[in-house]
C-alpha cells in the first residue's frame, strides 16, 4: 500500500510536460518509418523441407494451405502463416536479422527462397505493402503520457533502490 501511495504521489508531483509527449511521438512516428509490409511465413525444421514446400508454392500451391499444413509457428500457423502488418521500421526489431533482410529484399506479391534463422528454415511472402497511417498526436497522446508516467516512476524506484541501504 505504501508502495502504491509513493507512485501515485510521485506520478501527481512530476507530471510528464506537453513537450516531452510530442518529442516522444515524433520519435515513434520516425521509428516507424512510412510503409507497412503484410508479411507470411512458413516456418520448418530442414532445410529439405523448406526445399520441398518452395518446389510446391512454384507449382502453384497455396502459401496459406502450406503454412497450416507444416509450419511450426504455432502463432500463425493457424492464420496461414500471416505475420499481420509490420512497419518497416519495426521490421529490424521484430524479426531477426536474417528474416528482417529476406523481408525487404522482397516485392509485393514475392516469395522468398529459404532463409535460415536460428528457429529453423522460414519461407517468406511480402504479401502486400502500403502506405503507414499513424493514429494523430490527440489520438495516442494519452497512452504516450501514460508510458512515460510509468517510466518515470520505474527510475525513481530504481534511484531509491540504488541508493538504499541494506543491513
Amino acid at each position: 500500500t505504501l508502495a502504491n501511495a509513493f507512485l501515485q504521489d510521485y506520478i501527481k508531483t512530476h507530471p510528464v510536460s506537453e513537450e516531452t509527449i510530442a518529442k516522444a511521438y515524433e520519435n515513434l512516428k520516425k521509428g516507424a518509418g512510412n510503409k507497412e509490409y503484410s508479411i507470411r511465413h512458413i516456418l520448418v525444421e530442414k532445410e529439405s523441407d523448406a526445399k520441398s514446400i518452395a518446389a510446391k508454392l512454384k507449382k502453384g500451391e497455396k502459401f496459406d494451405k502450406l503454412a497450416k499444413s507444416n509450419s511450426k509457428d504455432s502463432g500463425s500457423k493457424e492464420r496461414g502463416g500471416d505475420l499481420g502488418w509490420i512497419p518497416t521500421g519495426n521490421i529490424p526489431t521484430t524479426f531477426v536479422k536474417p528474416f528482417a533482410d529476406a523481408v525487404m529484399n522482397l516485392t509485393k506479391g514475392q516469395i522468398s527462397e529459404p532463409v535460415q534463422s536460428q528457429f529453423g528454415w522460414h519461407i517468406i511472402k511480402l504479401e502486400d505493402v502500403r502506405d503507414l497511417k499513424m493514429p494523430t498526436y490527440e489520438e495516442v497522446k494519452p497512452q504516450i503520457a501514460q508510458n512515460l508516467h510509468q517510466q518515470a516512476a520505474q527510475n525513481a524506484v530504481s534511484e531509491l533502490r540504488a541508493k538504499a541501504k541494506i543491513e
